[in-house]
C-alpha cells in the first residue's frame, strides 16, 4: 500500500512573557522631579516604591537614579538622567520581562520586529529594546534573579498609537510574538476618547500574557494631550482618584468623559508624565 503522508504538527510557540505584574511603563523625569513625581504618584494610587539606586542602565556611559513604583493598578520604571540620555532611551514605552532573553528576541525577529539596540548587560540582569511595525519601541528585560510580584488589582492597558498604513502589521507582529488575541476591532470608535467629537476612529483592544494593549489607529491628527500617555489605569473609584491626584501635584488634562462603558480623564503628574486614568461607566 502506498504510505499516506502526514504533515506534523508545529511545535507549540513558546509563551515568553510571564505576567502583566512584571510588565513597567519607563517614565523620564528630570532629576529635580523625581521625588515629587513619586509622591504624587504613589498618593494618587497606592502602592510603594523600591529603594532610590544611581546606576549605569544603557551599553554606553551614562547615570540616572533608578526605582520602580508598584501600585495596585500598574507599575512605573521610574529614571531620573544625571547625564544626557543616550539614543535612542526614553522613545521605549514599556519593559517586558521574559523568561529567555536570547529566544524571546529570536521570536520578535521572526514576528517582525527590529532590534534597535542590541542586548546588553544592566546591573540586575539582560536587556534589550526592539521596534514593531508602526514605529512602536520596547523594551525586553531578564532577571538574574527571578522576580516575585503581587497579582495587580485591575491590569493597566499600553496605549499605542500607528497609523492607519501599519496597524494591520502591527497588530499581526505583536500577537504572533506574545501569542495573544484581538478583543475587539472597532472601526467606528467614537474620536471622542481622543478628543475629536463627533467624528470616528479605528480602536483595537488586546490582550496576551503581558496584559492589555489598546491600539489607536489615527491620522495623528491629535490635540494635546492625546498621543502623549502611553499607559491607561483602570480604578474603581474615578473621582476619588482624580481628587488624589489633584492634591498631590498632578493637573487634570482632560476632565472626565464618558465612552465604550467607561469613564475617562487625563492627568499630568509632576515631570510631565501623561497618564489616562478609567474606571467602569455606572
Amino acid at each position: 500500500m502506498p504510505q499516506v503522508a502526514f504533515a506534523r504538527e508545529p511545535a507549540p510557540h513558546t509563551v515568553y512573557g510571564v505576567g502583566p505584574q512584571y510588565d513597567t511603563t519607563h517614565v523620564y523625569v528630570a532629576p529635580d522631579d523625581v521625588d515629587k513625581f513619586v509622591a504624587s504618584f504613589l498618593a494618587t494610587f497606592g502602592g510603594q516604591s523600591t529603594k532610590q539606586v544611581v546606576a549605569t542602565v544603557t551599553p554606553t556611559p551614562s547615570s540616572t537614579t533608578s526605582q520602580l513604583l508598584q501600585t495596585p493598578v500598574g507599575t512605573v520604571s521610574l529614571f531620573g538622567f544625571k547625564t544626557p540620555i543616550p539614543y535612542p532611551f526614553g522613545a521605549e514605552r514599556t519593559g517586558y520581562l521574559v523568561t529567555d532573553i536570547d529566544a524571546a528576541v529570536k521570536a520578535a525577529r521572526a514576528a517582525g520586529a527590529d532590534v534597535v539596540v542590541a542586548t546588553f548587560p544592566d546591573p540586575i540582569g539582560r536587556d534589550v529594546v526592539i521596534q514593531w511595525p508602526g514605529g512602536v519601541n520596547m523594551q525586553l528585560y531578564w532577571h538574574t534573579t527571578k522576580p516575585n510580584y503581587a497579582a495587580f488589582q485591575t491590569v493597566p492597558e499600553n496605549r499605542v498609537y500607528v497609523s492607519p498604513d501599519r496597524a494591520d502589521a502591527f497588530v499581526g507582529s505583536f500577537l504572533r510574538f506574545s501569542r495573544g488575541k484581538i478583543v475587539s476591532d472597532d472601526k467606528k470608535a467614537s474620536a471622542t476618547e481622543i478628543g475629536r467629537p463627533n467624528e470616528t476612529y479605528r480602536r483595537i483592544r488586546l490582550e496576551s500574557v503581558f496584559g492589555k494593549m489598546t491600539v489607536i489607529v489615527t491620522d495623528g491628527h491629535l490635540p494635546y494631550p492625546y498621543g502623549r500617555e502611553m499607559t491607561g489605569y483602570e480604578v474603581s473609584d474615578l473621582d476619588a482618584v482624580i481628587g488624589k491626584a489633584k492634591a498631590s501635584g498632578a493637573t487634570v488634562l482632560v476632565e472626565p468623559y464618558v465612552s465604550d462603558h467607561r469613564r475617562s480623564v487625563m492627568v499630568s503628574f509632576p515631570g510631565g508624565y501623561v497618564a489616562e486614568i478609567h474606571a467602569a461607566a455606572k
